[in-house]
C-alpha cells in the first residue's frame, strides 16, 4: 500500500459505477479499463486503448456532443498526468455533465511501479482548482466516495475527483481490444450511425 490509502483500485470502480444509470464512461489506458470491465461491460463504455493523456479530452467532446447524458472518466495518475493541460480545456468550458475520478496509487502501474509524479507531491486536486474546477477534492475513505458517486452533478461546472487507492494489483479483465469496435459501440448505444 501507499501511505494508508486502504481503498482498493477494482471496489472503488464497482462503488462508482453501481448506480450509473445513464452514464457514459470514458476509461483511461491500463487499469481503470481493466476495472470498470470488471464492474460489468457495457455499451457505454469506452474503453481507451493506446491514447494514454487523452481520457480527459474523449471525455470532454462526449460531454459537449452529449449535454443531456452524464459522462463519467474514470483513469489513472500516470494517464492524468500526461494529459495535464486537459483539465484547463475542461475548466474554460464548464460541461456540467462531466465528472473526472482519477484512481490515485502514486505509481505508475503499468510500466512497473515506478512512483509517479504524485509520489513526488504533486497534488492533482489543486492542479484542477487550479485550473478553475469549482467541484473538486481528494477521497481517501469508502463512505466519501460513496457520497461521492450518489451526488449528481453540480450546475457549477464539472466535478473532479482523487481517489486514493492502495497499490493492490488485481489480476487484468480485458474488454475488446478493437477500436472501431468499441468506437461504434458506443455510438450505437446513442442512435449514431456507425461510420
Amino acid at each position: 500500500m501507499t501511505g494508508n490509502n486502504n481503498i482498493e483500485r477494482r471496489q472503488a470502480v464497482r462503488r462508482l459505477l453501481a448506480n450509473r444509470g445513464e452514464t457514459l464512461v470514458v476509461c483511461g489506458l491500463g487499469s481503470s479499463t481493466y476495472d470498470v470491465f470488471a464492474a460489468g461491460d457495457d455499451d457505454r463504455n469506452f474503453y481507451l486503448w493506446g491514447a494514454m493523456g487523452g481520457a480527459v479530452m474523449i471525455g470532454l467532446g462526449l460531454a459537449i456532443a452529449q449535454p443531456d447524458k452524464p459522462v463519467l472518466v474514470i483513469t489513472g495518475d500516470g494517464e492524468a498526468l500526461m494529459g495535464l493541460g486537459a483539465l484547463a480545456s475542461v475548466a474554460a468550458q464548464k460541461p456540467d455533465n462531466l465528472t473526472i475520478i482519477v484512481l490515485d496509487n502514486a505509481h505508475f502501474g503499468e510500466t512497473g511501479m515506478q512512483p509517479s509524479h504524485t509520489g513526488h507531491g504533486v497534488d492533482l486536486t489543486e492542479v484542477a482548482n487550479g485550473c478553475g474546477f469549482n467541484n473538486s477534492q481528494t477521497i481517501t475513505d469508502y463512505d466519501t466516495l460513496d457520497a461521492f458517486s450518489n451526488t449528481p452533478n453540480a450546475a457549477n461546472g464539472p466535478r473532479f475527483a482523487v481517489v486514493k487507492i492502495s497499490t493492490e494489483n488485481p489480476d487484468r479483465a480485458l474488454p475488446n481490444l478493437d477500436g472501431v469496435y468499441i468506437k461504434n459501440r458506443v455510438r450505437s448505444s446513442l442512435s449514431i450511425q456507425p461510420v
